[in-house]
């Protein structure tokens, strides 16, 4: 984890220096280019210093939790990411939750009745939805439950109340739960076909052992670790596209800030959100691992072994 955020902090500070403009240009902003602004930019974030001194120092900060102030605003990059990310991680743990109580059911009930209509049904929706761009569901939505139907409002993130947070998110969270909950249904699928077909299985059937203790006992514990893996990837997929469902659906969350700072070519916001969202992915990476250490005895135990 920590080289990989290193090497994330490295290109995320990088790219100030492969901007196509000057440093000190894109560090102004739209402040007016007099010789004392431009002395006070260079002096602020060290720009006759070496390339990696400058890096080494950004780097401290970063860690620190201090990546500087937005050119834009001129407000801390951290307090800027502080105040939009509650909204994306709502919005990605509300479509997280779709995706387990739509995509978990259908793909253990695809798997056990292989080949019947429910699977062959699944099947089709699972090409649907992978196929589908979530920013052309999210101008679906819009039209057919916000405009038609006026069921749910179809821009912001509410009023910072539950209930409203909730009914402003439900549009783009199925927007965003389409995509992710056909990838749930085939891995679950896939995991519950090879577990179906394994011969602890129908042994247990031939000793007349119910069908409940079968699915409960021997068919969810054994497709645990696969599916635990892929609703890790969901997750930090859920977290990462909400970019572009945030921008369709105009709700004011990480990913329509980072859009938002590359137009207007905010370098240090962008640097900040590069790093805060590999931290980010990092971290359910971590937890995720975790979760397969506690489900899967084997994995502990084969990793004694090799110690």
């Amino acid at each position: 984890m920590a080289a990989i955020l290193l090497l994330v902090s490295f290109l995320a500070f990088s790219l100030l220096t492969l901007s196509p403009v000057s440093e000190v240009a894109v560090l102004l902003g739209s402040r007016p280019a007099t010789p004392e602004t431009i002395a006070g930019i260079t002096a602020q974030y060290r720009l006759d210093d070496p390339f990696f001194t400058r890096y080494w120092l950004w780097l401290v900060d970063a860690v620190r939790g201090d990546f500087g102030a937005s050119v834009q605003s001129g407000q801390s990059v951290t307090g800027v990411i502080a105040s939009h990310f509650p909204l994306t991680l709502q919005l990605g743990l509300y479509a997280f939750v779709l995706v387990l109580v739509a995509g978990l059911p259908l793909g253990l009930a695809a798997g056990i009745r292989r080949g019947c209509l429910l699977d062959r049904a699944t099947s089709a929706f699972t090409v649907i939805g992978m196929s589908a761009p979530g920013f052309a569901v999210g101008i679906v939505l819009i039209y057919v439950f916000g405009v038609r139907l006026g069921w749910f409002p179809v821009y912001g993130g509410g009023n910072g109340h539950f209930v409203s947070t909730v009914v402003h998110l439900t549009l783009p969270a199925i927007a965003l739960a389409i995509g992710l909950s056909a990838l749930v249904v085939r891995q679950t699928r896939a995991a519950a076909l090879d577990v179906m077909e394994q011969d602890y299985i129908t042994f247990a059937k031939a000793r007349g052992v119910s069908g409940t203790r079968v699915l409960i006992g021997y068919l969810l514990r054994n497709t645990a670790l696969p599916v635990v893996t892929a609703a890790g990837l969901m997750l930090i997929a859920a977290v990462s596209g909400a970019v572009v469902v945030e921008t369709v659906f105009s709700v004011p969350g990480i990913g329509q800030l980072m859009v938002k700072s590359i137009e207007v070519k905010d370098i240090p916001m962008v640097q900040g959100i590069t790093f805060f969202v590999a931290l980010a992915v990092l971290a359910v990476n971590l937890a995720v691992d975790a979760a397969v250490l506690i489900l899967d005895p084997r994995t502990r135990i084969s990793g004694r072994r090799r110690g």
